[in-house]
């Protein structure tokens, strides 16, 4: 049963964990005007991905209750600890977050990674190929990847049910790429179990796709990706990069961070997509 939200806690408890936030923190730029102490409400109303006045009202105990869904942004934008997130939802009246938002919790250490990170390709994935979050160049690299709903939020689930999902990547790597995603769902549907959100992306393959189906008849586990990534970006041509992976055990999570070799071709291309940005690039 929900409980009443607790504006007071809940408004003290955000203002104290803003003004512990310093702008370092989120890959701000402090300037030489600042007097606040922490970050301005502004800045973490668009970390939040809500209104300066909506986050305002919440501080001084007058806004509505957030639902879960807003909870989760405002965790994820005050880059709160899994406890100060729990914390965060029980004072607005919810219970504990499901099993699916606390998989969607980005780990803090890897958001502060990540904040630094602007320049260059990276992204979080979740347990099931989520793409939680992206920097610029990633999205300018390998398109936006964090729009999807429902069971095309999972790469895996894409590469089988979505052509588009393969123009990335060199056709020759495509029956690699096919046996990896099987491999590494197989592990995960073991792991969580039959009743599992990995096991309903399973059994909707099989139905789904003829070559999901032959491969996961083939039993094959340790399957990995490998360092070195090979793509074919439709303005840019190929471009090959080394992929850096950074876990999360607890969360399941991980960083993925993408880097070419200084004085290559890919290099120079890499530095190109930087300056163009996503915003030249038509989304996949």
């Amino acid at each position: 049963m929900e409980q009443t939200v607790d504006r007071v806690s809940l408004g003290a408890f955000l203002r104290a964990r803003r003004e512990a936030l310093q702008p370092e923190d989120v890959g701000l730029r402090r300037g030489s005007r600042r007097r606040a102490r922490g970050l301005r409400r502004e800045e973490v109303a668009e970390l939040c991905d809500m209104s300066a006045d909506y986050f305002a009202r919440l501080e001084r105990g007058s806004g509505p209750r957030p639902s879960q869904q807003m909870a989760a942004a405002i965790a994820r934008g005050l880059r709160l600890t899994p406890d100060e997130r729990d914390h965060l939802f029980l004072l607005c009246g919810h219970r504990t977050p499901r099993r699916r938002l606390r998989s969607e919790h980005v780990n803090p250490g890897l958001m502060r990674i990540l904040d630094r990170l602007q320049d260059t390709p990276a992204q979080v994935m979740g347990p099931l190929g989520e793409t939680l979050l992206q920097t610029p160049p990633a999205v300018a690299l390998l398109g936006e990847q964090t729009h999807y709903t429902g069971e095309a939020r999972s790469a895996p689930y894409r590469w089988f049910t979505d052509p588009a999902a393969r123009q990335r990547y060199l056709p020759d790597h495509h029956g690699h790429n096919s046996r990896v995603n099987v491999a590494l769902l197989r592990a995960a549907s073991t792991r969580e179990g039959p009743r599992s959100q990995a096991a309903r992306l399973v059994a909707s393959l099989l139905r789904q796709s003829t070559e999901f189906a032959s491969l996961w008849d083939r039993q094959e586990v340790g399957l990995h990706w490998s360092d070195a990534k090979r793509f074919v970006h439709p303005q840019v041509g190929h471009i090959d990069l080394f992929c850096q992976n950074l876990q999360d055990p607890d969360q399941s999570q991980s960083l993925l961070i993408f880097t070419a070799t200084p004085g290559t071709d890919s290099y120079d291309k890499l530095a190109l997509l930087n300056i163009l940005g996503a915003d030249s690039f038509p989304i996949d």
